[in-house]
């Protein structure tokens, strides 16, 4: 019984560091390693750990199940829609070079844009893949 409350103060201390470096991961992605897939793994690492020890229907109220299934989706709205006004422009399919003559100055705009269309999908993926390996064998 000591061991659970131990390792319940231990993943509430330590959790919002770990998103904390996941956010890190992703806005540090378009000037070096990382990006969109590193840190939506790393958020829904934060998801599993908080299942693991708080119980599955706590990790789904952090994280519903239904909210997740349109996450997915919406990421991968979000990389097309990023994509398509170099498109429509007679650019190349995600082509940043739209970006940065749009006054942005660089291309960092369409790269963040794309790894948070990442982020948002990798997140629920892992989540909804880890939700129904938990509820398998039920």
């Amino acid at each position: 019984m000591k061991l659970d409350v131990i390792l319940r103060i231990g993943v509430k201390l330590v959790l919002p560091f770990v998103l904390l470096f996941g956010l890190y991961v992703h806005f540090h992605g378009d000037y070096g390693p990382g990006g969109g897939f590193q840190a939506g793994v790393i958020a829904a690492a934060v998801v599993i750990l908080y299942g693991l020890i708080f119980g599955i229907e706590a990790a789904k109220r952090l994280a519903p199940p239904a909210l997740l299934e349109r996450m997915v989706p919406l990421g991968v709205l979000v990389y097309i829609a990023t994509g398509l006004p170099a498109m429509f422009l007679g650019n190349r399919f995600l082509d940043y070079g739209v970006y940065a003559e749009a006054g942005s100055g660089n291309r960092t705009l369409g790269i963040l844009m794309v790894e948070t269309g990442v982020l948002i999908t990798v997140f629920a993926s892992m989540t909804v893949i880890f939700y129904a390996l938990t509820e398998r064998g039920r």
